[in-house]
Order: structure tokens, then sequence, then C-alpha cells
């Protein structure tokens, strides 16, 4: 997704739940995951390449950072480790086909709002039919760049990132159900690390 999704989606989870002061670091974390630095050999931070596996255990090594975080002390670092969980958990929708998936189960001729997504169907998670973009080179490269990513992306096979992402609202009315979801999933995972944590922790944490 594009940062600026990616800010969007985090502010409407977690703005009415965090201070300002964590979302802020929680945001730079999450957006700091596009770095340059982290385009390149980190499939598991974006559930590229079909990296479901390493990008399910990424994301359990970003929570399992958080209590003993918090336990010692070093809040911001919980808030890095919020930040970074919260923007693979993010791509997952926006770099797979499972809106897709989701939508092709609803009963014919429904087709629900894209509010109403269920981002955590576990039917689907493990689906053999589940496939995130793939990277090629050079022309996936040539698609990220402006006036080539028309060209580029034409020459691309169908399961490649610059054709399957839904990460802005220029790839169609599918990115409304991407969104939504990661809205979900990112006030989920929030719900999934406050059970973890005693109530004075979850006071820290939210800095609240």
């Amino acid at each position: 997704m594009l940062q600026t999704v990616h800010i969007e989606i985090t502010r409407r989870a977690l703005e009415s739940t965090f201070s300002q002061r964590a979302l802020k670091k929680i945001i730079s974390a999450n957006v700091g995951l596009d770095a340059p630095k982290n385009q390149i050999g980190h499939d598991e931070y974006h559930f590229d390449n079909n990296a479901f596996e390493e990008s399910r255990l990424y994301l359990e090594e970003q929570r399992a950072l958080i209590p003993p975080a918090l336990e010692s002390g070093k809040v911001a670092s919980a808030w890095r480790a919020f930040g970074r969980l919260t923007h693979t958990a993010q791509d997952f929708y926006a770099h797979s086909n499972y809106v897709y998936l989701w939508l092709a189960r609803q009963p014919s001729g429904m087709v629900p709002a894209p509010s109403q997504i269920d981002p955590i169907d576990d039917t689907l998670v493990e689906n053999s039919s589940l496939r995130s973009g793939k990277s090629y080179f050079p022309f996936g490269f040539l698609s990220f760049i402006p006036g080539l990513k028309g060209p580029a992306t034409q020459l691309l096979p169908t399961d490649s990132h610059a054709r399957m992402n839904l990460d802005s609202e220029a790839c169609g009315p599918m990115f409304e159900y991407a969104f939504h979801a990661a809205i979900k999933r990112t006030n989920h995972e929030f719900k999934l690390i406050a059970r973890s944590l005693t109530k004075e922790l979850n006071l820290v944490f939210t800095d609240r």
C-alpha cells in the first residue's frame, strides 16, 4: 500500500486508542518498512512472492517483542514493533488475492459493501488458492516509475505484484475492500496484544 494509505488506515484504526505521541511512533515504524532497503530481500515484510509462512512468522516475532519491551520500560521499542507489525498485516490484503477469494465465497448475486469484509476468515487464509504478487525484473521495477508504469505493467504476468496489488484507489473498486480489511485487521492485532498485557501495561502501551 502507498504510505499515505498506511497512515490513513493506522489512524482510523488506532487514533481513539493511542495517544498522539504513541501513534506518531507507530506510524513512523509502519511506513518505515517501505524504505528502499526493506523492499528487496524482505518479502516477509509485505506478504510478497507468496511468502505467507515467512510473513506470519514475522508478525509473531513483532508481537512477541512488545510485552517484554513494555515490562522493561522500553515503550518506544514496543510502539515501533507494533508499527512494523501493522504494516505487514495491512499489506496482506493489498498484496494477495484474499479480497477476491472472499468475494467469490459470497452467495450468487450478493456483493457486500467493503465495510462488511471479514479480514480473518481462516478457511481463506489457509486456502490453497491464496496467492500474493510476485516480483519480476526488470519490468517489475519499471512499473514503479511514473510514466513507465502503464507500459511496464502490461508486459508483466497476471500474478505479478504490479498486476495484482490493491495499493491505492487507482487500483480500482477492490481497493476499498482491502482498505477496510486492513483497518479491521489493525484493530484485531491491537486486541490480541492487549489481551496479553496487564491493565497497567495496557495503559503504558496506549500512553493514556
